[in-house]
């Protein structure tokens, strides 16, 4: 049987024998489909029936990678043994797959991710009245707004922002090139520091293009980033240890826990693991735009 026929008899179970409320209900239906959608996108016909346990531990290091949080991973692997225990108890499967897979320690294994308050509070800890203020803010934003890895946001050049789409030219991993929805916020504050501040600074040779730029007019460095991300993080008092892969881990995060298609994600993100394979769906630029705009937390 398919996988729509299986989710419905397990949405039944948690209602009529586990007496389980709607909304944990939807949260184990919603772990169940992030693993359907990664047989999908892998283009494995895998029926609930024969996903083995090797398919479990795939799905987990794919999530992982996406920079999901310890604790969002621990939460899907509940949704997903409850599912096959489910399977076992309707003697669908006579082996449960889950049953070696382990929770991950929470805290330990993936870098610290910043919930949209923290976001919030380093946003507004930048000193917008100094010229390099507008600059910082716009890098932040950018970064939460785009998931760009730091060297793509140092190398972002002014010729590459698409005003009129939303969109990001970005240069990846391999001069892979992807298109990256750029958020309302984070280009309003591109627009600013590109069209009041940028203009007023003495750019060097060869650093025409480049967007954010240091204040010798060269490209600014990814020690300065991380300087910059370290301090507005003392500033506001986080006692989480962060950097600006936190805002790409971040932005995936709260895309896929807000119910962004997995896809979608990896798209934006320009994974190695995906961009070097041709057997992803292309997703159209409409399609990336509209994700964006439904599940992003500043969207």
């Amino acid at each position: 049987m398919s996988w729509d026929t299986y989710s419905k008899q397990f949405k039944n179970y948690l209602k009529l024998e586990r007496s389980l409320s709607n909304n944990s209900i939807e949260a184990y239906l919603f772990d169940i489909s992030k693993l359907r959608q990664f047989f999908e996108i892998n283009k494995r016909d895998t029926l609930p029936a024969k996903v083995s346990q090797q398919d479990l531990t795939d799905f987990l290091e794919f999530i992982s990678e996406l920079g999901m949080s310890a604790y969002s991973q621990a939460r899907i692997i509940s949704g997903i043994k409850a599912f096959f225990k489910f399977l076992v108890y309707e003697e669908v499967i006579d082996k449960n797959p889950s049953a070696l897979i382990e929770t991950p320690r929470l805290g330990r294994k993936l870098p610290d991710t910043l919930d949209l308050p923290e976001i919030e509070a380093l946003f507004h800890a930048v000193d917008l009245s100094k010229p390099e203020g507008q600059r910082n803010r716009t890098m932040l934003e950018i970064l939460y707004s785009s998931g760009l890895r730091v060297s793509e946001l140092t190398e972002l050049k002014i010729s590459n922002i698409y005003d009129d789409t939303g969109f990001l030219r970005i240069i990846g991993k391999g001069n892979k090139e992807r298109l990256v929805p750029i958020g309302k916020s984070a280009l309003k504050h591109t627009r600013i520091y590109r069209d009041e501040v940028r203009v007023h600074v003495p750019v060097q040779n060869g650093f025409e293009d480049h967007l954010l730029l240091n204040r010798r007019g060269r490209s600014i460095s990814r020690v300065m980033v991380f300087h910059i991300i370290k301090n507005l993080a003392s500033k506001i008092g986080l006692q989480k240890n962060i950097s600006p892969h936190t805002f790409r881990h971040s932005f995936a995060t709260h895309l896929i826990e807000g119910g962004a298609d997995l896809r979608a994600v990896q798209e934006m993100l320009g994974h190695e693991s995906i961009t070097t394979t041709e057997i992803y769906t292309h997703l159209d630029r409409d399609y990336l735009k509209q994700v964006i705009t439904l599940y992003h937390p500043r969207s």
